[in-house]
């Protein structure tokens, strides 16, 4: 059977609807960034996304080509997320989208190195005749953070990042949020087959012992 992250790393990828405290340890991904409104028909971001399945299948699909990758095993593909900011804002601010920056990613299995990933890019451009140089292999070590299942419309999720600040605040901690720790979305619904109301994204945003 294909090893699922979200099965098997319930505690990062199935959080409760209620916040949590988590320490997330250090990933490897594959990662495209960018900036502007992600609801942009035919815009930069839909277009990241491309590019992270297009690099995501070549790696699960290469047991079956004539390089293996060492330590290989079958795999899910892991869901999509992103790290957002906007300039000048502690946070989010869902009014001004076109004022996004984002960090487009999918989780890479562990036996992917450096290497691996390079030649894997490589491939993706031979055989897709696409360009994929905006593709780097990024490694984010999260550590610290609250996090929270949100049920519903994108647009409705300051709600759950309320919850999440005064639950993270009645237990000592307070927001981190810096050019180098940012707010991050899980999406474990794909938003073009299920309704807003249903759609599942973890929110966890970094924080800290109040007074470090």
């Amino acid at each position: 059977m294909a090893f699922d992250f979200k099965k098997e790393y319930k505690e990062y990828y199935l959080p409760k609807e209620t916040p949590s405290i988590v320490r997330v340890p250090k990933m490897n991904y594959i990662a495209v960034r960018g900036s502007g409104n992600p609801n942009d028909e035919d815009g930069e971001y839909k277009r990241a996304i491309g590019l992270l399945y297009g690099i995501a299948y070549i790696i699960k699909m290469s047991k079956k080509g004539d390089r293996r990758i060492e330590g290989y095993f079958d795999f899910v593909v892991p869901p999509l997320e992103g790290f957002w900011w906007q300039d000048g804002i502690d946070g989010v601010d869902y009014a001004h989208k076109e004022s996004f920056h984002w960090i487009c990613v999918i989780r890479l299995p562990d036996f992917v190195t450096e290497e691996d990933f390079q030649w894997v890019v490589d491939e993706a451009e031979k055989k897709k005749k696409q360009d994929f140089s905006n593709v780097e292999f990024l490694t984010v070590e999260e550590g610290l953070c609250v996090q929270c299942m949100h049920i519903g419309s994108y647009n409705y999720e300051p709600a759950t990042v309320a919850m999440m600040h005064e639950f993270m605040e009645q237990q000592g901690y307070e927001l981190d949020i810096t050019d180098k720790r940012l707010h991050h979305e899980i999406y474990l619904s794909d938003a073009r087959k299920v309704a807003p109301e249903k759609l599942k994204t973890v929110i966890r945003h970094p924080i800290k012992a109040k007074g470090e």
